[in-house]
């Protein structure tokens, strides 16, 4: 059984603090489908996007959490 072009189409996984409103994560899914389908093929259809909203406390970088303040 041969695979379609649309079953070869992956999944963009975003990950990001919370605090996104549903009309930016909505423009920003618009965009990347556009560009992802102009640089790499497939059909809008057919491109997956997960928005996973973290909070700060949750994030760590540079050995501090998120929501701890900034070093001065």
């Amino acid at each position: 059984m041969s695979e379609s072009k649309d079953q070869k189409m992956p999944m963009i996984r975003i990950e990001m603090f919370e605090g996104r409103t549903v009309e930016q994560k909505r423009a920003c899914a618009k965009a990347l489908t556009r560009a992802f389908v102009e640089t790499c093929g497939g059909t809008p259809e057919a491109l997956q996007i997960v928005f996973t909203d973290v909070a700060k406390h949750d994030w760590a970088f540079g050995g501090r959490l998120g929501s701890d303040p900034k070093p001065e």
